[in-house]
């Protein structure tokens, strides 16, 4: 597994436009690009939303200590397995953590957080 950063960003609606004009005309020229992982917010509200207090709680503990599944990580957290299961599988969704579904007897799915650290940009 390689370690990465992710990172995160606070971008106008204008910013996100200009960037994707300028990764347009790189490939029209044919001109090698560059990958870009991320994920953009218009404004910290938006942002603070999504990474709220428990769900950065939840991806230091799944870094830190590998929960086999989402219940066992409720009972890390000591928070209710519903509430834990839907933070989850919103994250996942905004591609904040991985999800590995295993058949050892029951089946589980076993959160994954593949990266080190969470950068975070602003345009001023």
């Amino acid at each position: 597994m390689k370690v990465k950063n992710i990172k995160i960003a606070v971008k106008s609606e204008d910013e996100l436009f200009q960037e994707v004009k300028n990764v347009w005309g790189k490939a029209e020229k044919g001109e090698k690009l560059k990958k870009h992982e991320g994920l953009y917010f218009e404004n910290l509200e938006a942002m603070r939303k999504v990474l709220t207090e428990n769900r950065l709680t939840m991806l230091k503990v799944i870094r830190k200590e590998h929960p086999a599944s989402i219940y066992e990580l409720a009972k890390l957290l000591k928070r209710d397995a519903k509430n834990t299961f839907d933070d989850i599988h919103f994250l996942a969704e905004v591609g904040l953590i991985e999800l590995k579904k295993t058949k050892e007897g029951r089946e589980r799915t076993t959160p994954i957080v593949n990266y080190e650290k969470i950068l975070l940009e602003i345009s001023v």
